[in-house]
């Protein structure tokens, strides 16, 4: 949602000192997202500690307490959700401003198609440009009906189905947020819905509905496909949940800390969960000094602090079955290969080239802006590294609306010789929105 203020807001990131200190990150986005859906489900009071207070969370608590659930935060920021139940979701007033979330749209839509309710969805001029198809086509077998903009797009109006048909459903492509609006549509669903997934992805839905008390199961099959049941018209418990860092926004700090010559720096509370750990898997190949201390268990997921050391980096071919579990962490990736020694091909990136922007072409474009030898493929990109020298910088760089590439390039600017200039840092906001800030307490100097 940038749409407060209609004035870009561009930046200039230049070349960093070493960065040192302890920081924490905004909670996960995903499954702040999750807690507030699932809480406004149950009967009763949910707790909710360290929620991402970003834009696109805000616009879920919105909707849901536009359908009905009392969503409070209090001055400690803690936020208190006393829930309607499963199926007891009311008609919204209005239409559900999303703002720039595409995993609010996506999920709540699974929400709204078991429950006899017409909702209508808009949000701002990127997310409007995001087809839907691939969650619409689902939730019409299980009743729901759907009139949306051409190309599937928003605004888009919905109506549920209730009582809705259970869906046996195989994903056509990897992805978490059309698995969880199946699953959540399930939950108001007479009957048993599966989902059959060839590819695992973020797996935070299946934990949550667990912890709330759904009837569901996972089984793993010996190639690795994932088969998810639930067993519907469930019954939610309220609960206490304590969110992690986010793992995509702890990526610009960790990788800006490999990066500035002398750096380390913890980033303290980091979500560890196995299907969002790519990137630091990836970034140990490289070479990168990742140590993680302190690993423990927090409402079901796992975390831990990370102790980032500035290290020299090594290009990179990582193996395409791994995208799943880095995808959001993909343009900052870029940016690291750009530091490298040698060369780093990414491919089975197709999914990149629809989300908040085409984030192929967006992070090629930029990156040629300031120096990089770049390829652009079909489902990925060719990078040449510079073998640890410092870029020349240049801008204003081109995001397209998209958080994560204003992020990316923000961190090339502190190891830039002329800094890197953002066209608009509003878009931040949707998801980090104290990222300056937290580079300003590591040392660097925007």
């Amino acid at each position: 949602m940038t749409s407060h203020n209609d004035q870009p807001s561009p930046m200039t990131f230049t070349a960093a000192p070493a960065l040192s200190g302890s920081v924490a990150v905004p909670g996960d986005k995903s499954i702040s997202h999750r807690s507030l859906m699932l809480s406004a489900l149950a009967v009763g009071e949910s707790r909710v500690e360290g929620l991402l207070e970003g834009e696109d969370v805000l616009a879920t608590a919105a909707a849901m307490r536009a359908m009905g659930a009392d969503i409070q935060r209090d001055d400690d920021g803690i936020w208190h959700i006393h829930g309607v139940g499963v199926g007891g979701l009311l008609q919204p007033q209005e239409a559900l401003d999303m703002g720039n979330s595409g995993t609010s749209t996506r999920l709540l839509m699974g929400l709204v198609a078991s429950h006899g309710i017409t909702a209508t969805f808009v949000g701002d001029a990127s997310l409007s440009k995001r087809p839907m198809a691939r969650v619409t086509e689902p939730l019409s077998r299980v009743g729901a009906s759907f009139t949306a903009s051409p190309g599937d797009r928003l605004p888009l109006t919905m109506t549920g189905a209730c009582p809705a048909v259970p869906l046996d459903y195989t994903l056509p492509v990897a992805s978490a947020q059309v698995k969880s609006a199946i699953l959540l549509a399930g939950l108001n669903t007479p009957g048993i819905t599966r989902v059959v997934e060839p590819i695992p992805t973020r797996d935070h839905s299946e934990r949550m509905l667990k912890g709330f008390g759904a009837d569901l199961e996972v089984e793993v099959q010996a190639d690795g496909t994932r088969i998810i049941t639930l067993k519907g018209e469930a019954e939610l418990k309220p609960q206490n949940i304590v969110v992690p860092g986010d793992p995509s926004s702890a990526a610009f700090p960790m990788v800006a800390a490999l990066l500035v010559p002398g750096s380390q720096v913890t980033i303290a509370n980091v979500g560890l969960n196995a299907t969002r750990a790519g990137l630091i898997d990836l970034l140990r190949e490289m070479g990168g000094s990742i140590e993680i201390i302190n690993a423990r268990e927090v409402g079901g997921e796992p975390v831990g602090d990370l102790v980032v050391t500035a290290s020299a980096l090594n290009g990179v071919e990582p193996d395409p079955a791994r995208a799943p579990s880095m995808i959001d962490e993909y343009p900052v990736a870029f940016v690291a290969a750009a530091f490298a020694h040698g060369r780093s091909i990414f491919r089975g990136l197709d999914e990149l080239r629809v989300k908040e922007s085409d984030r192929i072409a967006t992070m090629a474009t930029g990156l040629r802006a300031i120096g990089v030898t770049v390829e652009e493929m079909e489902d990925g990109i060719i990078i040449e590294g510079s073998g640890g020298q410092p870029l020349p910088g240049g801008g204003p760089i081109a995001t397209r609306l998209d958080h994560r590439i204003a992020m990316s390039f923000a961190v090339a600017g502190l190891v830039s010789r002329d800094g890197v200039t953002i066209d608009d840092m509003r878009p931040v906001a949707t998801s980090f929105p104290t990222f300056t800030t937290l580079l300003q307490t590591l040392g660097a100097i925007a």
